[in-house]
């Protein structure tokens, strides 16, 4: 007798496993997106020396280099995200990665510093339509009891851009493919980008928010004057012989400030929707956050541009060993911001933060008085205990600081509440990116000539450490503002901030 058997496949169930490929395949571009991103800021710095040796630039190209991609992402992250609410997430995640791989090349075929400046605010820009997407994208395609694993591999991979992302740009530095030098870095980026702009149309599934916010055009042109007034006569001052016009626009800066809050009062009260939500600045824990978030902000921005000038400029080391030189940085962070959220913070809450601002502190320290023992003989391994020191006491830092500052923050305004910490994080790197030219460049004679510039370099290093080591103090103040405890997550559950800290503190899983 021959029977006949049914394939127990049935349509319906086609579908769903044919719908659950989809999803980790729209997983995998979102986060090669997010390490995309992540790489990019991180790779840059190390070949900064290569980029002012080959194009001539100057001082405050070098510094507009870095600070206008911080810049550009910080003034566009709210409205980017945004706009994916009211507009598509797919749609502005592929603008996004599209306008990225196109202002890489532009980046990577510059002609002139000039150039290589407005490519990079155009790469900050898009990367603001970008980034803010992933969170959504995820939280649309995967349900809530999922969302644990896929948090925990992007964490991984972030992670993984962190640590990455220096060593990858001195490599290509280094190997100086095709002649192009510094180029690749930014190149790189282009099979990368293409790719996931072919495969985001066809794997991503498009979403809209129910009920999204308006946009405030006005509110980010402020944010942006207001930055620009600030910081384009902190970096070029110098220069210029610190003109009046420059006092000028850094005291106008304050007004448009002042301008944007009554604007925002007012935006508020109109419709609901204002780009800052100032009435989150009465939590007293989410203003202290911010302002630790600010402060740390600058701190990072002058400490990781000096340093990267301090070695290969000051100290005549080539990429490669300077970026192997912060290896035991990168992963000292990571197994701090790891033992931070999962061990420490749970049960000493809030003084783990601050061990973790005396604990930089204490490695500042350490780094001056090596670099004033050894001068320029200092070698990679006297540099390990500072480095690992101070990674260890910022990955106490950067890891749980979101949390900690969102824990007296309705839960209705979370979202607007993560975006704002990580708009006002990027904004003081900005800030102390432009400060470099005070507290580092401030400090070093002009005219001078090998060895002296060497020297030059190596006292100025010294000297910016103390502004940084200053800045961390303050940190340490301003935390006793925030709660003594953290607050209790139910087992499982992850929010969009929490993702926002991952992506931003690169914390392994």
């Amino acid at each position: 007798m021959t029977s006949t058997t049914t394939s127990s496949t049935t349509p319906e169930s086609a579908a769903v496993a044919a719908a659950d490929r989809r999803r980790w395949f729209a997983l995998a571009i979102v986060m090669t997106a997010a390490f995309m991103d992540l790489v990019d800021v991180t790779i840059v710095n190390i070949a900064i020396p290569s980029i002012q040796k080959d194009t001539g630039a100057s001082f405050s190209s070098i510094q507009w280099i870095t600070a206008g991609y911080a810049l550009a992402f910080a003034a566009g992250l709210i409205t980017g995200g945004r706009l994916g609410d009211i507009h598509g997430r797919k749609k502005l995640f592929l603008i996004g990665i599209g306008g990225f791989t196109l202002a890489s090349a532009l980046c990577g075929f510059a002609a002139n510093p000039e150039m290589l400046v407005a490519s990079r605010i155009l790469q900050g820009a898009m990367a603001a339509m970008m980034v803010p997407q992933v969170l959504s994208i995820v939280h649309a395609t995967f349900p809530a009891h999922e969302r644990g694993k896929v948090f925990g591999l992007f964490g991984a991979v972030v992670g993984l851009g962190a640590v990455s992302g220096p060593l990858l740009g001195a490599l290509l530095t280094e190997w100086n493919l095709f002649g192009l030098e510094w180029r690749p870095i930014f190149l790189i980026n282009l099979p990368v980008g293409i790719a996931g702009l072919i495969l985001g149309i066809k794997f991503i599934s498009e979403s809209k928010a129910p009920k999204a916010l308006k946009l405030d055009l006005v509110g980010m042109v402020l944010v942006t004057l207001g930055l620009l007034m600030l910081l384009y006569p902190l970096t070029r001052g110098r220069e210029l012989g610190w003109p009046l016009w420059g006092y000028l626009s850094m005291a106008g800066s304050v007004l448009v400030f002042a301008g944007l809050i009554a604007y925002e009062r007012m935006k508020a009260r109109r419709d609901g929707s204002p780009l800052i939500e100032l009435s989150l600045f009465k939590v007293k824990s989410f203003a202290a956050g911010i302002a630790v978030q600010a402060t740390f902000g600058v701190g990072l921005g002058i400490f990781f541009l000096v340093w990267t000038l301090y070695m290969q400029i000051g100290l005549g080391w080539s990429a490669l060993r300077a970026g192997l030189t912060g290896v035991p940085f990168s992963i000292a962070v990571s197994v701090a911001a790891g033992m931070s959220v999962q061990k420490l913070v749970p049960r000493f809450g809030r003084k783990v933060l601050q061990a973790g601002a005396l604990t930089m502190v204490a490695g500042l320290l350490i780094y001056i008085w090596e670099a004033d023992r050894y001068g320029m003989g200092i070698a990679s391994w006297q540099m390990a205990l500072p480095l690992v020191v101070m990674g260890l006491g910022m990955g106490l830092i950067v890891a749980p600081l979101t949390d900690a500052v969102l824990s007296e923050v309705p839960k209705e305004h979370s979202g607007s509440a993560s975006g704002l910490i990580n708009t006002v994080q990027q904004m003081g790197n900005a800030l102390g990116l432009g400060l470099v030219s005070v507290v580092f460049f401030g400090s070093i004679g002009d005219d001078l000539v090998p060895p002296q510039l060497n020297q030059a370099f190596v006292d100025g290093f010294q000297h910016s450490l103390w502004y940084v080591a200053g800045v961390l103090a303050v940190i340490f103040l301003v935390m006793f503002a925030l709660p003594a405890k953290p607050r209790q997550h139910v087992e499982g559950a992850v929010d969009e901030a929490e993702l926002l800290d991952l992506t931003k503190s690169a914390q392994p899983v």
